[in-house]
């Protein structure tokens, strides 16, 4: 009999059961990486101080890089004092969790690298009661998911379990999930040969920000609102990434990512698929999922006769970015002088389904623009009969729209139109403002906290199906055949520092819709 030696951790006591989290061990590949530093072991260092980690429980990091179990510890204790100062630090608090922490030195691509990891684990099932239960984090290069996954597979530690068994092991992926439809394809028809779905995390950050999580309750659980989120009230809505950042060294991935794989193949249509959905029957993982591919399917497809129509892309030339000047794209590190990659897109999006039928999505996602902001805006429809107009009123053509923006501060705002006060009728626009950071007065968890304790439970509904993926692959596949085919003669066609290129104003624009000022 197996004598297990657990961390003790008293703030687990009360914890709901539905939030429980069983014993386990959590491997991470590419442990050496920036991932791992600045997102990953301060959110499980932010579990620990929460008591949400479970009393047995270990962190095995593996990265072909040579340190020892003691060189690990300082180096993630440093990383978390630089790169988590939010988080109450104390070396009591710290020297518990870091007992938990081992590193091993191993190379992927070879079997003996699986055999250490697997002997490792097999210690740390006896120190620490964890009773094989294992979670595999990828945060490598996606070049290695597969390969990382048939050696886990190869070597035992990895097994395909049935649907009607308890999700053992696990394993979690980062996107991007393939680069087109058919390399995503691919990939998960190599994983379900050695795991069933349930097994499988696909990880999207977004998804387990405060905004995004709070899309549904504030849909679902308002009375207020549901009765108006359709086609007879809502005029349009328009969904937006702006990052006033570059590249940020990642040139190389970058010129061969741009903006519609980057971002708007994964962040901006789960975004759109929460906004959109119809309530699931149940606040369960696979009902929810179910009503948000149920969106992507009623997106009217692109075709190469209405793509110029609906779609436009741009590239940052030299510009400034809060009074600092700062280089083109094809100017980067790594990227090729006349690099066509766009760092700019914007789609105009229908859906044909009966709550959305003639409502036109707009999204945009952007580098190098004025602002960072992640926001979605829906706009209501203006009043029909304009009682209150003439000289004393303020902007008589503006209209209610409500904002959920997802950062840089997380809360959600309603524009609406009030009597100034004085002798006379004039109106004037206000916006009623909520933020999470002042409105419970708490630190906000950060999006990877949520993720990872929602994957240490065994909760799927954060993460990305596989038909979801697949689903938004297939959309913008015929975008990305076009602008491929299709070389741009106009880039760099935005300044950085600005909002984008012309083109996506008049996007809009034809419709008689203008970009929400940000």
């Amino acid at each position: 009999m197996i004598e297990e030696k657990v961390l003790e951790n008293p703030l687990l006591e009360g914890l709901a059961l539905e939030r429980h989290v069983d014993s386990l061990s959590f491997v991470i590949f590419g442990a050496h990486g920036d991932l791992t530093k600045r997102k990953l072991v301060p959110a499980m260092y932010a579990l620990f101080l929460q008591g949400l980690l479970p009393k047995g429980f270990a962190l095995l990091g593996t990265s072909r890089t040579p340190m020892t179990d003691e060189a690990f510890r300082n180096l993630m204790k440093e990383s978390l004092i630089k790169f988590a100062p939010d988080l109450p630090f104390e070396e009591d608090s710290w020297a518990r969790f870091a007992s938990s922490l081992y590193y091993r030195s191993t190379d992927s691509s070879k079997p003996e690298g699986y055999e250490v990891i697997k002997s490792t684990l097999a210690e740390l099932d006896s120190k620490h009661g964890t009773k094989g239960r294992h979670i595999f984090y990828l945060s490598t290069s996606p070049s290695l998911y597969l390969p990382i996954i048939q050696g886990l597979a190869a070597s035992g530690m990895v097994t395909k379990v049935k649907a009607s068994e308890p999700a053992w092991p696990r394993v979690v992926i980062e996107k991007p999930f393939g680069h087109d439809l058919a390399s995503s394809i691919a990939l998960d028809e190599h994983i379900h040969e050695v795991m069933r779905e349930h097994q499988v995390y696909r990880i999207d950050h977004y998804l387990g920000k405060e905004t995004v999580q709070n899309i549904m309750v504030f849909r679902f659980a308002n009375g207020i609102f549901e009765p108006l989120w359709n086609r007879n009230h809502i005029d349009h809505i328009q969904i937006t990434n702006a990052e006033t950042i570059g590249v940020e060294g990642r040139g190389a991935y970058y010129q061969e990512a741009g903006a519609l794989r980057d971002m708007i193949q994964n962040h901006l249509l789960q975004l759109l698929a929460l906004v959109l959905m119809e309530p699931p029957i149940a606040m369960d993982a696979e009902a929810t999922r179910d009503e948000k591919i149920k969106v992507l399917r009623c997106l009217k497809p692109l075709t190469p006769g209405t793509i110029d129509r609906y779609a436009v892309r741009g590239q940052y030339g030299a510009g400034f970015i809060v009074g600092a000047a700062v280089p083109g794209f094809r100017e980067e590190d790594s990227v090729a002088p006349d690099a066509p990659t766009p760092t700019f897109a914007a789609i105009k999006l229908e859906v044909d389904n009966w709550r959305w039928a003639g409502v036109p999505i707009y999204i945009r996602s952007g580098k190098r623009l004025a602002k960072s902001v992640t926001e979605v805006a829906v706009h209501f429809k203006k009043a029909p009969h304009r009682l209150f107009s003439g000289d004393k009123c303020e902007a008589e053509q503006q209209e209610n729209i409500l904002v959920m923006q997802i950062q840089p501060e997380e809360g959600i705002s309603l524009k609406f139109a009030t009597k100034q006060p004085g002798p006379t009728t004039m109106v004037r626009w206000l916006n009623m403002d909520f933020k999470y950071g002042t409105a419970f007065g708490a630190r906000t968890p950060t999006a990877y906290e949520r993720l990872i304790l929602d994957c240490l439970i065994g909760d799927p509904s954060l993460f990305a199906r596989t038909d979801f993926v697949e689903a938004s692959w297939q959309y913008i596949e015929p975008l990305l055949e076009h602008w491929d085919n299709q070389k741009p003669g106009d880039f760099p066609n935005y300044k950085a520092g600005s909002w984008g290129p012309k083109a996506a104003d008049d996007l809009i624009g034809s419709t008689g819709h203008a970009w929400r000022k940000l």
